[in-house]
Formats: C-alpha cells, sequence, structure tokens
C-alpha cells in the first residue's frame, strides 16, 4: 500500500515508524514530517490543512491509505473531504468525520455527549458572553480547585486549573472577554475538579466494533516531582502499574463501550483512534476528555509496546472486521523521556544544532524527533519539544533509566529532560 501520514511531531514518527514495519507498507509519505521521518519514509512539504493539494498528491502517487495525526485536519472535516471526494472516497482514512471529531473540538459537546449516554465524568456548565456575569456568580459559590476550559481547540493550552477565586474570575475574564484563545474561548467549561491520578487508554475504532492498543501515563509539569508549569508532555511510561484488569474493565464497560453505542446511536461516523483521557479516582474511572487522534509523547510508548501489524489494524477500520483481530503487546514496561528547549514552555529559541554521539549506535533505546528539521544536511531543532527517547525495560525504571542514558549522549544548546519519569512507580 501507498501511505500518507499528515503531520510533523513525535506521534507522526512514532506512527511511521510502526507502520514502516508493515508488510503492508510499500511507500510511506509523511506531510510535512520532521527531520527523523525521513529516515522511515518520504517528508513532503504539503500543509495538514491543505486538502486540495493533499488531493494532487493522492493522485500522483496513488495513495491507498491516509492517516491523520494532529487534531486540527479532524475537526476542519478532512474525512469528509476525501469521502465526498469521486476520486478519493476509496482511500482508507483513519480519522473521525467532522462531525465525530467535535467530541475533541468542542468541551461542550463532549460533555453533553457523556451526559447523554452516562459516561462518568466532572459536573460542568458552560458559559458566553451572553451569560457572563452568571458565570462569575457560579465561580463565587463553586469549591475549589476549579477548572475551566475553553471549548474549541487551544494547541492543549485552554485548560486553566485555578486554586482559589480570584485567580477563577481573572481567568474567566480573559478566556471570555478578552479572547485569551481566540475564538476556541467565545464559549467555555467551568468544572468540578477532580482528585486523583491521570492516565490515557487508546482506542482504535470503525464506529461500531473497537480495540484497545494501549495505555500510558503521561507527566506534564516540566518540573521534576510534577512541578512547575504545564506542558505538551515531559515524558510517559506503559504498562501502568494500577491499570489492572479489575480497573481496565470498568473503564470498558462505564467508558468505553457506552462511548461507541453513543456514536452509533447518533450517527457519527468514527474510523480512526479515540483517546480517552481518563482520571482514576479511588479506583473509579472518569472522562476528563476526548481526543480523537493519538496522543502525543503517549504515542512513543504505545506504539513500541504494540506487537500487532498496525497497517493491518488500519485496513480492518477500513473495511469493518475489526472484531477479528486479537492485539497482542510486547513484554515488559516501556518509557519516553522528552528532551525539550531551554526555556520551554514558555519563551524559547530554535536552530540549534542537536549532537547525537556515536555510542548511540549501542544504546538500546528508540529516538523519536519532535521538534526537530534537517538545514544543509545539519539536524536543528525546531520546537519546544524536541526529541522523545522511548525504552524498554524489564521495570518502568530500568525503562526511563536506559532513556536518560541515552539522552546524556545526545546535546543541543538548552536542553533539559526529567530524570524522574515515572517516579512514583519505583
Amino acid at each position: 500500500m501507498n501511505i500518507l501520514l499528515l503531520g510533523s511531531g513525535g506521534r507522526e514518527h512514532a506512527l511511521a515508524w510502526k507502520m514502516k514495519q508493515s508488510t503492508l507498507c510499500k511507500n510511506l509519505f509523511i506531510a510535512p514530517g520532521n527531520a527523523g521521518t525521513y529516515l522511515v519514509g518520504e517528508n513532503v512539504q504539503i500543509d495538514v490543512n491543505d486538502f486540495n493539494t493533499q488531493k494532487q498528491f493522492c493522485e500522483a502517487n496513488q495513495i491507498n491509505m491516509v492517516v491523520v495525526g494532529p487534531e486540527e485536519p479532524l475537526v476542519k472535516g478532512i474525512f469528509d473531504f476525501y469521502k465526498n471526494d469521486e476520486t478519493l472516497k476509496n482511500i482508507i482514512v483513519i480519522a473521525p468525520s467532522a462531525k465525530a471529531a467535535q467530541l475533541e473540538g468542542s468541551k461542550s459537546f463532549s460533555k453533553r455527549f457523556m451526559q447523554r449516554h452516562n459516561i462518568p465524568t466532572a459536573s460542568y456548565k458552560e458559559f458566553t458572553k451572553a451569560n457572563f456575569e452568571e458565570g462569575k456568580k457560579y465561580i463565587l459559590q463553586h469549591s475549589l480547585p476549579i477548572v475551566l476550559k475553553a471549548d474549541g481547540l487551544a494547541a492543549g493550552k485552554g485548560v486553566v486549573i485555578c486554586n482559589n477565586t480570584n485567580e477563577a474570575l481573572q481567568t474567566f475574564e480573559d478566556m471570555i472577554l478578552h479572547q485569551q484563545f481566540g475564538a476556541a474561548s467565545d464559549k467555555v467549561v467551568i468544572e468540578q475538579f477532580l482528585h486523583g491520578i491521570e492516565v490515557s487508554v487508546f482506542v482504535l475504532t470503525n464506529g461500531k466494533n473497537y480495540s484497545i492498543i494501549g495505555h500510558a501515563k503521561d507527566y506534564k509539569r516540566i518540573g521534576e516531582a510534577e512541578t512547575g508549569l504545564n506542558t505538551g508532555g515531559m515524558g510517559c511510561v506503559t504498562p501502568v502499574p494500577f491499570m489492572n484488569n479489575s480497573f481496565m474493565q470498568k473503564v470498558e464497560e462505564k467508558i468505553i463501550k457506552p462511548t461507541i453505542k453513543g456514536l452509533q446511536d447518533e450517527n457519527l461516523v468514527y474510523n480512526g483512534f479515540i483517546f480517552f483521557g481518563l482520571m482514576n479516582v479511588q479506583g473509579e474511572p472518569y472522562v476528563i476528555e476526548y481526543n480523537c487522534r493519538m496522543g502525543d509523547p503517549e504515542t512513543e510508548v504505545v506504539m513500541p509496546r504494540l506487537k500487532n501489524d498496525l497497517v493491518a489494524l488500519f485496513v480492518a477500520v477500513g473495511k469493518n472486521n475489526l472484531q477479528n483481530i486479537t492485539i497482542e503487546y510486547n513484554e515488559g514496561f516501556f518509557a519516553t523521556v522528552m528532551a525539550v528547549s531551554g526555556g520551554y514552555p514558555s519563551k524559547y529559541k530554535k536552530n540549534f544544532p542537536i549532537y547525537f554521539n556515536n555510542e548511540l549506535q549501542q544504546v538500546d533505546s528508540i529516538i523519536f524527533h519532535a521538534g526537530t528539521k534537517k538545514e544543509n544536511d545539519i539536524i536543528v531543532t525546531n520546537g519546544g519539544r524536541v526529541l522523545a527517547v522511548t525504552s524498554q525495560g524489564s521495570s518502568i525504571t530500568e525503562a526511563v533509566k536506559k532513556s536518560t542514558t541515552a539522552l546524556q549522549k545526545i546535546s543541543f544548546e538548552g536542553m533539559y529532560f526529567r530524570r524522574d519519569i515515572g517516579f512514583e512507580f519505583v
């Protein structure tokens, strides 16, 4: 098969790395890709939201499958574009329809969906400029901490946890009146803060059947011991020790099955990944959010652990026979540690050369590129999160140690990484 993968981050490098191993993969193109994806496929300079140029490329290169990495093209209707085009409609597209992608594209849509289908989630209310004063009163009488979420896509930055009322009122004003996140915060969802441990479960579905392809625990804070500012993710581990059969059974029965049934009941066309962002509250799972694609850096641990042929799974989605697939996992534990630019997640500089020590050839780790690019055959930094190093071990501690050891053989100006990923499982 000729496959086009859309995206340019660590998630896409991990997906490309996994798909390239498939006997079904003939030619793999990544648009636009990064300095790592060119090692497993061919990078093409096409924007993820430029559907018309993608169409021309698909026709010229006889593309059989399109896999969508990031969220924005999903919400903008990439699945519908391909399926409504006479020349593209037979391509397998791993993505939900635009309507189904509202599960990620609109916080209020997803909360209402969960309410309709009795899926456990935090209590909430939604507000706009029209009922701004009512929102202020709601905040004043609400228990603390309190969570404020911009309704639309905000590049992972639209969620603010406030520990005091004044902070919450100011954040609410910034979002609604000053459009802190642009149109994404025209509507704000205010919800109860759930006390627990955050985890993620990943499902591949055709909207009728599903396969759980993995789970992971992400570490969001920039500082060790989960301190400092929130980031897009500083590392990940899988499998998570408390995600035992009992807990996973609750996740399936109370969350995954009702979600898939909800898609069917509401005629929401869905051919792709569902990321269930969960909170384990004293052994009970609650949904914090849905994402309609794989997470980053979760993909970088989920894909190495997954034993199955990923392209074969995608074909099963496209042909509606996912129910015939048995998911298998590689043994051991997997840990990803992210190397980031100095100053991240605040201001940081780009275009620093990245140096890879020759000793890396002897290291038993996988280096996934995230914010990188090639300039005159030199790999340079091109983002806040630059590299994700994934290792396998007999324990989380061993896997993390392997990743941090590998990172000590890589350098670029201002480079920083956390050494305590998975610290609570030591």
